[in-house]
């Protein structure tokens, strides 16, 4: 079953000061995501990716289309219950306590008084925030409040979780904490649908992912998918610093890090890089074919975007 359908969403501003002209944020986006799935939503700054967001949240009201969240329309007030939800830039009430904050959003929420204590220790305990639940948030760092924004998502157990650029700000500890978070979610059996510009975290993550440019939806594929083409090279690697001659005559990209060589061939070359090799005794490590990553397959649709843009005017 689609935990999501987005059916014909689309935002239109008007802009301006004197003379206001329509904008459009969201062409028509017609989306499914599947439950249980770790759904990702890429694209540039002002891609249309929190727009997106703040009409599935009810936040603004879309120009035309419509939209259904585990079989109800998102407008229904009983499937809010079902929803967690983290903003890009979450404001809290600097002089409350993680622990106030969290009993407070735990009503709002509608968990019940028995079981609110027990729950907000556990989300406490699962975002690493246990030890400092009686500190003001005016005193944590950014990654901390992003953890506490975490929290409050998934304090009522909902369903369905979406995050808006849940890794924006975080150092890299901070980024595997969330992505281990985000892992444990599906474990559950959560569907979790989160936008991002940070590509890594999201071809580590995502079962499927979309891409947004401009407002208008460009690609849709499973990662396994879009990353599984091979670009007809290998990438050799060997112990040392010595890079021999006849693997420079092969057309190689070499690059020396540290105590170990990495260079890049034609996969028709492979054996010829081997033999050079082995001729001047130097110990292989790997051998691996590239592929296409997911940073290459969004750069593609974001070049072919402007591309056709460019041809339309």
């Amino acid at each position: 079953m689609a935990a999501i359908e987005i059916l014909g969403l689309e935002k239109t501003y008007m802009v301006g000061f004197w003379q206001k002209r329509p904008k459009r944020a969201l062409q028509p986006l017609h989306l499914a995501v599947e439950e249980g799935e770790i759904f990702g939503f890429l694209g540039p700054n002002g891609a249309g990716k929190t727009t997106t967001l703040k009409l599935l949240m009810g936040l603004v009201f879309p120009t035309a289309g419509t939209a259904r969240i585990l079989g109800h329309e998102w407008t229904d007030p009983a499937i809010k219950a079902q929803i967690g939800f983290l903003p890009e830039q979450p404001y809290f009430y600097d002089y409350l306590t993680a622990h106030e904050l969290l009993d407070y959003y735990g009503q709002l929420s509608g968990v019940p008084g028995k079981e609110r204590k027990h729950k907000v220790e556990e989300v406490l305990q699962r975002v690493g925030l246990t030890d400092v639940k009686g500190v003001q948030l005016r005193k944590f760092s950014k990654g901390m409040l992003q953890r506490v924004g975490i929290a409050q998502a998934i304090l009522h157990n909902p369903r369905v979780v979406f995050f808006d650029e849940p890794m924006s700000g975080l150092d890299p500890l901070g980024r595997r904490e969330v992505r281990d978070l985000i892992e444990q979610l599906k474990h559950e059996g959560k569907t979790v649908f989160f936008s991002t510009h940070i590509l890594p975290d999201a071809e580590a993550l995502c079962d499927r992912v979309a891409i947004i440019h401009k407002g208008e939806l460009r690609g849709v594929g499973a990662v396994a998918d879009l990353t599984s083409t091979v670009q007809g090279k290998v990438e050799v690697i060997w112990h040392g610093t010595q890079i021999p001659a006849s693997m420079k005559a092969l057309g190689a990209e070499c690059h020396v890090t540290g105590e170990t060589v990495r260079a890049i061939v034609p996969e028709k070359q492979q054996d010829a890089a081997i033999d050079a090799l082995r001729r001047e005794r130097l110990r292989l490590i790997a051998i691996t074919p590239l592929r296409t990553s997911l940073e290459a397959y969004f750069v593609e649709k974001l070049q072919h975007s402007q591309t056709t843009a460019g041809t339309r005017s």
